[in-house]
């Protein structure tokens, strides 16, 4: 039987809209030779954000993994660079999370200078909850499910962003 929702971190709501995360910076070791953060430290930057959304806010995470043995996997992410990150620039992190069921959650999350309020990076993930044991996914208990959808519900009157959904590929006129 899985420990109560009490035993892990989160809460259940309600939940800011957009979820704001603060002080992040551009690090020298993540300076690549054309001066700016590297694109695989931007992936980073969301992860260890997103870890932050999944723990402070859902019990989910590292918190999740270490009293159940299940935890979210990234099935699918599509990131937009749309400014550099230069070194030592800050930067926060803005997520709304689109759409949630008993296993999977969709959300849509911006990289934002703190320098000038620039919308400088976004990624739009997939991810879904998997058994460490068997390594397939696994329903979430319930009362991660109840959270998921709060947060959803708390997060739809933002809206979508044109970045949502995009497909990629060469644009021909």
């Amino acid at each position: 039987m899985p420990p109560p929702p009490e035993t892990l971190a989160g809460h259940d709501g309600p939940y800011d809209a957009p979820l704001e995360f603060h002080g992040f910076k551009a690090r020298p070791e993540w300076i690549d030779y054309n001066g700016h953060m590297n694109v695989g430290y931007y992936g980073v930057a969301f992860d260890n954000a997103l870890e932050l959304l999944m723990v402070d806010h859902l019990g989910l995470g590292e918190a999740q993994v270490n009293a159940i043995g299940q935890g979210p996997y990234i099935l699918q992410s599509h990131m937009n660079f749309l400014r550099e990150i230069l070194e030592d620039e800050v930067f926060s992190i803005r997520f709304r999370m689109l759409d949630a069921d008993h296993k999977r959650g969709h959300f849509f999350a911006q990289m934002v200078s703190e320098k000038d309020g620039a919308i400088c990076a976004t990624q739009e993930a997939l991810f879904m909850n998997v058994s460490h044991k068997t390594g397939r996914s696994v329903s979430y208990p319930d009362w991660a499910v109840a959270r998921l959808q709060r947060m959803v519900q708390d997060h739809a009157p933002l809206g979508s962003a044109p970045e949502v959904g995009q497909q990629i590929g060469i644009r021909r006129k």
